[in-house]
């Protein structure tokens, strides 16, 4: 994520540098793939994964979530993808906790949308108690909850994004929170939001989204307040795309959606849209998750 504050070039910049002067490789490629084959799941679910390093002269800050679990008699789909900034420790911490919290909610199957809300907002309430132990990071998150393999939960702060292929036409599913777009709540909160010639806008000159987890620094501006969607599996939807903006900042929803529908191997596919993505120069760390129905 290339929303590192302006004063910081984070962790391992001078490292990275090294590496690429003596023609070294970053840390390889992240990637695999599985399928939900449990009886209980009213569609077949499968999923892939791809993940590469970028350029922007800090270590990896990209975490995903890919995993099925059976839980109260029913199967479900875990995504998500957490693209950190100022170090890695935040996207780490949500990688093994939010989920775990969502479900820990005890309104969690009457109310799918409450309970996702008041997890988002109770796991940045503990990063920032533990600031101490993580960091003045942040991360922006993209989740994706299937339950049964006929509702899909989708939910996010910051700009990775999820897109839906419904009968070929894609669908952006999430909303991307940028400071331009909530410079009234911000500035209400006392913040402000700079334009710099050349710049995207930023939160206090410094974070170029509205709302992530952590960033404690910020946090009296910024919110952890997730939108969410609920979007009912039948057989118009083939597929979702869960990316970070590496991939968006260089590929529009309907290309991506262009470029993969006809790749049944979800891992192929969200492969086929990072290197796409490398071809087009995102400097970006660059993460994708192809989730396919029926």
């Amino acid at each position: 994520m290339e929303k590192n504050r302006s004063i910081a070039a984070g962790r391992g910049g001078l490292l990275n540098k090294i590496k690429r002067a003596a023609c070294l490789d970053l840390s390889p490629p992240d990637t695999g793939k599985g399928k939900s084959s449990s009886k209980l799941s009213v569609n077949k679910v499968s999923h892939g994964f791809h993940l590469v390093e970028g350029q922007s002269g800090h270590d990896m800050e990209d975490y995903h979530v890919a995993e099925y679990r059976k839980t109260s008699g029913h199967v479900l789909g875990l995504f998500a993808i957490f693209d950190g900034h100022l170090g890695d420790r935040i996207p780490s911490y949500l990688k093994d906790n939010l989920f775990n919290n969502i479900l820990e909610q005890p309104n969690f199957w009457e109310h799918p949308e409450i309970a996702i809300k008041n997890a988002y907002r109770s796991t940045d309430d503990l990063i920032l108690e533990n600031s101490v132990q993580l960091g003045p990071g942040g991360s922006t998150a993209v989740t994706a909850i299937v339950i049964d393999g006929k509702d899909l939960w989708i939910a996010n702060i910051g700009d990775s994004r999820a897109v839906v292929c419904e009968r070929g036409a894609a669908n952006q599913l999430t909303v991307d929170h940028e400071p331009d777009s909530e410079r009234r709540r911000i500035e209400k909160r006392g913040g402000f939001v700079t334009l710099l010639p050349g710049d995207v806008p930023r939160v206090n000159g410094q974070l170029a989204v509205a709302r992530a987890f952590g960033d404690q620094s910020l946090k009296a501006h910024l919110s952890s307040e997730p939108d969410v969607r609920h979007v009912p599996i039948d057989s118009s939807i083939e597929f979702v795309i869960l990316a970070s903006d590496g991939l968006w900042k260089v590929m529009k929803n309907q290309e991506a959606v262009d470029m993969v529908r006809s790749i049944k191997d979800p891992q192929a596919a969200a492969k086929r849209l990072t290197t796409e993505a490398l071809a087009r120069k995102s400097k970006d760390d660059i993460s994708c998750i192809v989730i396919r129905f029926g």
